[in-house]
């Protein structure tokens, strides 16, 4: 086992944060390590967890509805982002996932589902030799301080911007 995580952040408005973090989660898996992806605000099935099903190193959680929050957060996003919260908190005290993937925790944190303060709390308490990696737009300023690695997605151009939706398989 590798004797040092880090903690790593993908941000910006630029398409591939999730991307990036299924790639890390899928090279891990193919290393042995044990791979928690959380997601955060999503609710949906996504093409994504019909290939992450086919890893048995790989724990699919998802802490949302759903509809994507647009505006006011519901109870039940809240409830939900809390309750996904606890979970991640548990599994990386009982150290049991080499890899902790918290995909659109930032967003979560932009919409007050829980706090900055509570990112950097699981930053905290995480072992030693778990790599961390959070995900979403809008990282603060205070957990990009505290990351190992920050990556920033820049849109430059977006089909979206035409028109175009969202495609199964490429984009959900």
């Amino acid at each position: 086992m590798k004797d040092r995580g880090y903690v790593q952040v993908y941000t910006g408005n630029g398409k591939g944060k999730t991307t990036a973090a299924i790639g890390l989660a899928i090279r891990a898996a193919g290393a042995g390590y044990k791979v928690l992806f959380a997601q955060f605000v999503k609710g949906q099935p996504y093409s994504e967890h019909k290939a992450l099903e086919r890893f048995k190193e790989i724990t699919v959680k998802q802490f949302g509805r759903k509809e994507f929050i647009h505006s006011k957060p519901s109870e039940e996003d809240i409830r939900k982002a809390k309750e996904g919260y606890e979970f991640v908190f548990s599994a990386l005290k009982s150290g049991e996932f080499d890899v902790v993937i918290m995909d659109e925790a930032n967003i979560a944190v932009f919409f007050k589902l829980f706090s900055d303060d509570d990112l950097i709390k699981l930053i905290e308490i995480k072992p030693k030799n778990t790599e961390l990696v959070i995900t979403g737009r809008y990282a603060t300023e205070k957990l990009m301080e505290r990351a190992d690695l920050v990556t920033e997605m820049k849109e430059v151009k977006h089909y979206f911007q035409k028109g175009v939706l969202a495609r199964e398989g490429i984009e959900k």
